[in-house]
């Protein structure tokens, strides 16, 4: 492709609401031109109602013109890299739905090779927790979003920066792309105790639904119910889990959250047990069995995680500092 006597070629990228991928871009050497819109299903001429409605099978995507003598595919591949959570399956952020997710639509096999190739160099890099679920597709047909969506951080500074700040993409890119995010994974001095220490240690319900992958009895379990404030730390090594600020009534007798106080501390993992596919949730430091993650939880993230009680110990916010920790007492200092 040539526009105006300048050799131009095309990128294509997924990340999230369109709004917060257009300014990253534009403000590059070599970007010609970036263009909000819809693009992965076989919808033809969608419109913005019918991709919120997660049902077109449609992204929201940007399309980049680039000169590839001024910047490289590669360049733009790994400024891509750094505006999204590349391991959410669910959607991007505060923005949930199979829209938001993440993916790259290559227009030729070479760039194809290098977004497989900046995928895997991602994942070795060993700096997120989880493996990277960035889908990485042909292009296909790109139709152009509403006018009101083209440029929508200059058009709407005020809007865009309150949608942005509350989003938490800019917390999550700051945190994984710090220096100290690029010296994963992080060492813990916790050494698990041996199974005879632990059955010593737990009751025989902790030890059970933390080293068994059990499940406790609903409304049956001290937590489900708890209204007090605080958090809610592994049983078994002691690290801070859960606030009761992300916790909600799920109406199911388990203890019920919205997000982990340090998306570090738990891990998840594919859990086909019971002839069902469920993501479990452990936590990090111990390997401890938690309980599970749903998607039906409350707006504006969505996720329900439903936890034993039997996997935590709960520190009420006037022990914290007492306890050991004094890090999260500011948490309930805000309004």
């Amino acid at each position: 492709m040539n526009t105006n006597n300048k050799p131009t070629e095309i990128a294509t990228f997924a990340g999230g609401c369109f709004w917060c991928m257009e300014s990253p871009f534009e403000e590059h050497e070599g970007v010609i031109d970036v263009i909000s819109g819809y693009t992965g299903g076989p919808e033809v001429d969608p419109r913005y109602e019918e991709v919120a409605s997660g049902n077109t099978g449609h992204f929201e995507a940007i399309q980049i013109t680039y000169n590839p003598e001024k910047i490289s595919y590669e360049s733009l591949l790994d400024l891509f890299w750094r505006q999204i959570d590349p391991t959410d399956a669910g959607g991007s952020f505060v923005d949930r739905g199979p829209h938001y997710r993440s993916a790259i639509f290559y227009h030729n096999p070479q760039q194809k090779n290098q977004a497989l190739s900046s995928k895997e160099k991602g994942d070795a890099s060993k700096r997120y927790e989880q493996p990277i679920v960035t889908e990485i597709k042909e292009a296909g047909p790109f139709y152009t979003a509403e006018d009101y969506h083209q440029d929508f951080y200059k058009k709407n500074p005020s809007h865009y920066q309150r949608y942005r700040s509350g989003s938490g993409r800019d917390r999550y890119l700051n945190e994984i792309w710090s220096d100290k995010a690029e010296k994963k994974p992080q060492q813990s001095d916790f050494k698990k105790p041996t199974k005879a220490e632990l059955k010593e240690k737990l009751s025989a319900i902790q030890f059970r639904v933390t080293q068994g992958d059990g499940t406790e009895p609903p409304f049956e379990n001290p937590y489900w119910n708890n209204k007090a404030e605080g958090i809610y730390v592994d049983i078994v090594s002691g690290e801070a889990l859960f606030s009761s600020r992300d916790k909600f009534d799920s109406g199911t007798g388990w203890p019920s959250f919205t997000k982990a106080i340090d998306r570090e501390a738990v891990t998840q993992k594919k859990d086909k047990s019971l002839f069902m596919v469920r993501t479990e949730v452990r936590s990090k430091n111990a390997d401890a069995h938690l309980g599970h993650l749903f998607d039906d939880g409350p707006a504006p993230r969505g996720l329900r995680y439903c936890i034993n009680s039997a996997s935590l110990r709960f520190i009420a916010k006037e022990a914290l500092e007492q306890e050991g920790y004094e890090i999260f007492v500011k948490e309930f200092e805000r309004e």
